[in-house]
């Protein structure tokens, strides 16, 4: 319940918040011109991922895996420049392995909204 209340004060969907939650915690400190962009950043690579890459059974095939990785990376691609290259791959492989774990594929996630 206070995960929601947070997420309508970010303005923000629940998985938005976690992908934002994941990229910046913890002790990133950013502008709120930056959080703003980490924001946008998160909506635009999720709506993309489950729109054209998290197809059915997507996990199984290294291609489509594949396919993730790269539109994760060039989405994060957009985030501040406070992330400088090794924090980057961090948050990029905290992210995958997110997006691995909780969305099966076709678009659905495991996350109960």
């Amino acid at each position: 319940m206070e995960e929601e209340k947070r997420a309508v004060r970010q303005n923000l969907t629940e998985e938005e918040l976690t992908i934002f939650d994941l990229l910046t915690k913890p002790d990133i400190h950013l502008s709120g011109k930056e959080a703003d962009k980490v924001k946008k950043v998160a909506g635009k690579m999720l709506n993309r991922l489950k729109q054209e890459k998290l197809v059915l059974d997507w996990r199984k095939k290294r291609q489509t895996r594949a396919d993730v990785r790269l539109c994760r990376e060039e989405c994060l691609d957009y985030l501040p420049e406070r992330f400088e290259k090794a924090l980057f791959q961090q948050k990029c492989e905290i992210v995958y392995q997110y997006i691995f774990d909780m969305y099966p594929g076709a678009g659905q996630s495991a996350v109960v909204m």
